[in-house]
């Protein structure tokens, strides 16, 4: 499983483009890739420590962890990502089953 991890606060209007953007990305993807895909959303407001790491960078975009992106998450760059982690996550399934 991929996760998505979109750091945010309220009333942030690149929060939610950031949010558009990811779910138009995940909504194109062939729904075998989507099935391996978990959004998740935080808000530095509820966590201290989110807010202290990221707040002057939100919004704040990982992928399973990492950091991909902050301030603007473009299509074309979050698509290539996910099309990687998804096959990533498939080949380490399909040796789990051997």
């Amino acid at each position: 499983m991929t996760t998505l991890t979109l750091i945010r606060k309220p009333d942030c209007h690149l929060c939610e483009v950031a949010s558009d953007v990811i779910d138009a990305v995940v909504a194109e993807l062939p729904d075998a890739a989507a099935e391996h895909i978990e959004i998740v959303e935080a808000s530095i407001n509820d966590d201290p420590a989110l807010y202290e790491l990221w707040w002057e960078k939100i919004p704040v975009l990982l992928i399973d962890g990492e950091l991909h992106a902050h301030w603007r998450v473009t299509p074309d760059r979050l698509r290539e990502a996910l099309e990687t982690a998804v096959r990533s996550d498939v080949k380490s399934e399909s040796k789990e089953t051997l």
